[in-house]
């Protein structure tokens, strides 16, 4: 008989001063949907009011705290134990990938030794999260699209705006599809939308107010879209307006 396939093993490793305790909900349904949470570990001093939040919700997520006490000023124990930590579950070798919860740019040069080794690194922070630490990682998901209640355009009465207009995705829409080899200019839905986490790793539509890629596609305007009965949704750009003949005087 045969075994069903494993769900890849997933490290989760939260940095408590730099990640909000109103997120962790919607972080481990978002990681839920990558693979098995095996490991789940917060780091932080959970006597500081900045940590305390967190001692809530680590019972109903099974997150094992480590207390790290501020013993000096401007030294930051929990980010030194998170990467030992990381390391020796590197080591180990019986994890398939990191999640990396932290909108720190000093888990940069962590995020990119993991991936050297082969492994996926996935970061969860927020939108200041710096440039470095996002593309360090295979995915980048902003914590702002885990917090309950997050707007969508498609809602009638949104609780609050999108981090980004639409609009602002379609340069990045645009530059995927140009990438992309095709003879008559169409293009699966599908591929497209690994083209654009390739190119950007913090790409989501969430952002956009958007919880599916093929309603922000049809939002911009930019794209035609071919959806036949039965078959896989295609896309390509609209084709350029025709330039107007100027009228010749004489």
């Amino acid at each position: 008989m045969p075994t069903e396939a494993r769900s890849p093993r997933l490290a989760v490793l939260i940095d408590a001063d730099n990640a909000s305790a109103k997120i962790a909900d919607g972080l481990f349904e978002e990681i839920a949907r990558i693979g098995e949470a095996s490991v789940r570990r917060i780091y932080g001093d959970f006597s500081s009011a900045r940590s305390k939040g967190w001692a809530d919700v680590l019972a109903k997520h099974a997150i094992i705290p480590q207390q790290q006490f501020a013993y000096t000023t401007g030294k930051n124990a929990s980010d030194i134990t998170l990467v030992i930590d990381a390391m020796d579950l590197l080591h180990s070798g019986h994890l398939d990938g990191f999640c990396l919860v932290s909108s720190d740019s000093d888990f940069t040069r962590l995020a990119a030794r993991i991936r050297e080794q082969g492994v996926d690194v996935f970061g969860f922070g927020e939108q200041k999260t710096p440039e470095s630490f996002r593309q360090a990682c295979r995915r980048f998901v902003y914590t702002e699209n885990l917090l309950p209640g997050v707007a969508s355009v498609q809602d009638a009465a949104p609780a609050k705006r999108p981090l980004q207009s639409p609009s602002a995705a379609t340069p990045m829409l645009k530059k995927a599809i140009g990438q992309m080899d095709s003879e008559d200019g169409w293009v699966l839905l599908g591929t497209f939308g690994k083209q654009l986490a390739n190119l950007f790793s913090d790409f989501d539509p969430r952002t956009y107010g958007f919880s599916k890629l093929s309603d922000l596609v049809r939002e911009t305007a930019a794209f035609e879209i071919e959806n036949p009965k039965g078959g896989a949704m295609r896309i390509r750009l609209q084709p350029a307006a025709p330039k107007k003949a100027k009228n010749k005087i004489g």
